[in-house]
């Protein structure tokens, strides 16, 4: 009978979740700088004509920007929320651990080295940089005296983005990238175009499916190695692939709008207050608070003095930095 309730909730929060995704659609693209109505909103996605200035603005600029928006806010969110049950550590995030930095390492080394490479290839070398990164932190991680656990994953990715972040801005004073680099370090989807969303949707859209579809086996990673591997789980291969899975998300997220913070440490707690500890829950409800979530910072960067617009990252950074000072003080707490 529980059970029946906690799937019933769930639904509810589901689908109270996809409409009000529905509606921030609808919204971010009807405002900005020029306001639009609903018929032209519309016409524009549904019934676009290339030679009418509105159909224009909706579809060539506002509808990828938007649609960007939300594929990034799902993929950080639900990286974080992997991120958080294979390593329980419940203030992991690709920002704060440090994932996010390395992306955008190799991305600024690709700006120096291989300024005209393709956004397809530059993908793959994001993907590249995040892993190495995952590697690197969890390596440096284990060095630390006794077992592997939240305390030390949160100082290796702070140390590990820090270095990685006076690099980058090392190679882009000495190169002249500061201006061109500027989106990166800020993030944005100010530049998000269809050719970009070819290449991202796919990537994140099947990365998400593969996360719900190691749920079950990331919620007994969760309660411990010992209760996962008492109930027969494979530690180590659940673990490797769900690292796999935040590569994917956070190297296609990063390749495109920059290291947008705090997405995957806010929304995923969010979730898991709302409907519980199953993880075959927690990551496609994740997948569209992070995609609200993303849509409204966007919103509000480019609302808070039309035509000019806000830093993504910052907006973010607004409500997830007094987040994580939460998350740490609590932490401290129960230590």
């Amino acid at each position: 009978m529980r059970k029946m309730e906690g799937n019933f909730a769930f639904v509810l929060y589901l689908l109270a979740a996809t409409a009000g995704l529905a509606v921030s659609l609808f919204v971010s693209i009807s405002y900005g700088a020029k306001d639009l109505t609903l018929s032209t909103v519309w016409s524009g996605v549904f019934h676009y004509n290339p030679d009418i200035t509105s159909h224009q603005i909706v579809h060539d600029i506002r509808l990828p920007r938007i649609l960007g928006a939300a594929l990034v806010g799902m993929a950080f969110a639900v990286a974080g929320a992997i991120m958080q049950g294979v390593t329980r550590n419940p203030m992991a995030d690709t920002g704060i651990l440090g994932v996010n930095a390395g992306s955008t390492f190799v991305v600024v080394l690709c700006f120096a080295f291989l300024p005209n490479l393709s956004y397809s290839v530059l993908i793959v070398f994001s993907f590249l940089g995040a892993a190495l990164t995952t590697v690197m932190i969890l390596a440096l991680g284990s060095l630390s005296p006794g077992r592997l656990n939240a305390l030390h994953l949160t100082i290796a990715g702070a140390v590990v983005a820090a270095i990685l972040h006076s690099f980058s801005t090392g190679i882009a004073i000495y190169f002249a990238l500061s201006q061109d680099l500027a989106f990166w370090y800020a993030g944005g989807v100010a530049g998000v175009t269809w050719e970009h969303l070819r290449v991202l949707a796919p990537i994140i859209i099947l990365a998400i499916v593969w996360a719900v579809s190691m749920g079950r086996s990331i919620s007994f990673l969760s309660l411990g190695e010992e209760t996962a591997m008492n109930l027969g789980l494979r530690v180590q291969y659940v673990r490797i692939m769900g690292l796999t899975i935040v590569v994917l998300l956070a190297g296609a997220s990063v390749s495109v709008a920059g290291a947008v913070g705090f997405v995957g440490l806010i929304v995923p707690h969010i979730a898991r207050k709302l409907i519980g500890v199953d993880y075959r829950k927690i990551i496609p409800l994740s997948a569209i608070l992070g995609a609200i979530l993303l849509i409204w910072a966007d919103f509000a960067a480019r609302m808070v003095n039309p035509p000019r617009e806000f830093a993504l990252g910052a907006m973010v950074s607004l409500v997830g930095v007094p987040f994580f000072l939460y998350l740490a003080r609590k932490e401290r707490r129960s230590l």
